[in-house]
């Protein structure tokens, strides 16, 4: 089937999605699931929307700020050659999917200029419907999006490709890099060409965090050899770099606004941080208090912004969650509260095969499950226990959900939480 056979398919498709009717064959479920959020957010299917542009010092900060700015070599280097050639253009968001680089071939920039796909411009998926930067951001997965799989008309002559970038450190979603062009350029290839290009600045980005963790422990190594106790030194995200006296933890948390001075460390208890280039010496009390961990807020309810705030005798701290980490927590949840099978005959909570059945559909991969279980427990010391996975015992839970159910999680494909999507619990 070539490009404009394929366009006049799935316009049928479009057009029996719009109108209620059976399709003559079902929407890819990325590109069916992203139209259902237009329809129930109220985007225009044929009316061209413009949100305000960035300003140019705007523009310019958030560039300045963006840790993609540190890979823009990566990215052109893996894409720009080939762009002239097959009539593309790469561009770069940010995580709110403000378009902060553009580059390609000139005409096609011209047109792209015409759609209003220009630096500056918010191509969040709310805002301009299914759209190669917009809907990778929600679903948090490469995706490609084809003549009139894109929600509103006007932009059927185009096809583009988008592939999310995160942060190795951290997990957070940095943004988007995406190709796109006229309908006629289409490739199955490129796809799978802007994802491994993808993950090549990904790779860029964790190697250099290497090299800073190994500047800091050059720095730090001859200061904790003459320190008694114990003590490390940690980047401002909390990734080790040196230890003396404990077993080196890979990550401690950090308070959001960590300064000099006394801090209860959730992993470590009462501590001393004292400022370092690049990082935090953190220096363990010996005299160590627990802080009985008492409530646990999971915040589910912001748009690809997810927490878990917990409450202690020693004071309280948010975590931010890793997609993964949300879907997790939220099962744990759901579990204690009595939902989901199996609730009841482990005391609200879950087995790893369990997990994996509702997370993968697939009850066998309990060795992923037990993986990402340890990180984050690691994270939030105190608050989880297992044999089975659960919330430990007198911890109060709550689950703050978004105010329409089908934006639980919407880049989740696990089968209970896409259950809990049509019909979600409002709280629990």
């Amino acid at each position: 089937m070539d490009s404009r056979q394929a366009a006049r398919l799935l316009k049928g498709i479009r057009a029996a999605a719009l109108s209620g009717h059976a399709p003559p064959t079902a929407p890819r479920p990325e590109i069916a699931a992203s139209w259902g959020r237009m329809l129930a957010g109220g985007v225009h299917p044929d009316r061209d929307a413009r949100s305000r542009m960035l300003s140019l010092a705007e523009t310019e900060r958030r560039r300045h700020d963006s840790p993609l700015r540190e890979v823009l070599p990566v990215l052109r280097e893996g894409l720009l050659p080939a762009l002239d050639e097959t009539l593309h253009i790469m561009v770069v968001s940010d995580a709110e999917g403000r378009l902060l680089w553009r580059e390609g071939h000139a005409s096609i920039l011209k047109k792209a200029d015409r759609l209003g796909f220009e630096v500056g411009a918010d191509w969040d998926e709310s805002v301009v419907g299914t759209n190669g930067v917009g809907t990778a951001l929600v679903a948090r997965r490469p995706v490609q999006v084809f003549s009139a799989e894109h929600f509103v008309s006007t932009h059927h002559d185009w096809t583009c490709a988008g592939a999310p970038v995160h942060d190795p450190r951290d997990g957070r979603l940095l943004g988007v890099v995406d190709v796109s062009g006229p309908l006629a350029t289409m490739h199955p290839a490129t796809l799978a060409w802007v994802s491994s290009v993808a993950r090549l600045a990904e790779t860029e980005l964790r190697v250099r965090h290497l090299r800073s963790l190994e500047g800091l422990r050059a720095v730090a190594a001859p200061l904790l050899a003459r320190l008694p106790g114990r003590a490390l030194a940690v980047d401002g995200l909390g990734w080790t770099a040196a230890v003396t006296g404990m077993a080196p933890p890979e990550r401690v948390v950090l308070p959001k606004s960590c300064g000099p001075g006394p801090v209860w460390l959730p992993a470590l208890g009462d501590c001393v941080v004292e400022a370092l280039p690049g990082g935090w010496l953190v220096r363990v009390a010996e005299a160590r208090t627990a802080g009985a961990v008492g409530r646990v807020v999971l915040d589910l309810g912001r748009a690809r912004r997810w927490s878990a705030t917990v409450s202690g005798a020693a004071g309280s701290w948010t975590q931010e969650l890793s997609p993964r980490h949300a879907e997790l927590l939220f099962l744990l949840a759901r579990a204690r509260d009595g939902g989901g099978p199996g609730a009841a005959a482990h005391g609200g909570g879950r087995t790893a095969a369990e997990l994996a059945q509702e997370i993968f559909g697939d009850a066998s991969r309990t060795v992923t499950v037990r993986a990402e279980m340890s990180r984050v427990r690691r994270h939030l010391a105190g608050v989880l226990a297992h044999r089975p996975y659960r919330f430990a015992e007198g911890v109060e839970v709550e689950v703050l959900l978004p105010p329409d159910p089908s934006d639980l999680l919407p880049h989740s494909t696990a089968p209970a939480v896409v259950r809990a999507r049509t019909g979600a619990e409002r709280r629990l």
